[in-house]
């Protein structure tokens, strides 16, 4: 950003696998077509988001993963990156607390909190009221065996419908996952006639409810942003 201060000034960045290794994940969906692009643990392309609009616009298909999507990006021209430009000192070390924490946590705890920081999303309306929503993130600290969370699971972490509402989540997206909340949010204001404000915290207490924690933002066709959170924060 031209003008912004130096702290600003970072190179991309993303959350380590407990194998050291940075899998990102992303999803796009326009609300007036309903064609949605989605990748999943790719580990070269600058701006996965791009990816992810690639398949929805350049491809049949709505989710590419691994090594598939890697190539996908490089057949379509994006820019590619060596892996150590998503490292940074300090997810790096976020890693290492991590795998400290590990020789006391049994199998079934939770992975690492680290969606409070470590996600991006957008929703937004055109002044024909097209709506749309996206979401990148390198999941979570610790993340093992290729795991997807919700954030590139379209009607999880990510969806738009024009005339009714576009989602973007972010938090422990298994329980996002089980509860299809961003379609649910939708689905709350389509079927239920609720607000769009009382459908995202109805969908956010559902996940809590079944021991999920983060948040989200949404958009109605007037324009105005909704933000449920039941967690202790969203950046």
């Amino acid at each position: 950003l031209p003008g912004a201060p130096p702290e600003m000034l970072i190179p991309g960045g993303a959350v380590f696998t407990a194998e050291g290794k940075n899998e990102l994940d992303a999803a796009i969906m326009d609300g007036k077509t309903q064609k949605a692009g989605a990748v999943a643990g790719v580990t070269r392309t600058k701006n996965p988001i791009l990816l992810a609009r690639k398949v929805m616009e350049d491809s049949p298909h709505v989710m590419l993963t691994g090594a598939g999507a890697d190539r996908f990006s490089v057949e379509r021209g994006l820019e590619q990156v060596d892996p150590s430009y998503f490292y940074t000192e300090e997810r790096w070390q976020g890693l290492q607390k991590w795998k400290e924490r590990q020789q006391t946590a049994s199998a079934n705890d939770p992975v690492d909190p680290t969606h409070l920081f470590g996600t991006v999303g957008a929703v937004a309306i055109d002044s024909e009221g097209n709506m749309a929503a996206a979401t990148s993130t390198g999941g979570m600290t610790g993340k093992r065996w290729n795991r997807v969370g919700d954030s590139p699971i379209i009607g999880a972490g990510t969806y738009a419908k024009n005339g009714q509402c576009a989602v973007s989540a972010t938090g422990s997206g298994e329980y996002f996952i089980r509860e299809s909340a961003a379609r649910q949010i939708c689905d709350r204001v389509a079927w239920k006639g609720e607000s769009l404000f009382d459908a995202a915290w109805a969908t956010i207490m559902s996940v809590g409810a079944i021991g999920g924690d983060g948040g989200l933002i949404a958009m109605g066709p007037d324009g105005r942003p909704v933000f449920a959170i039941n967690d202790l924060g969203m950046y």
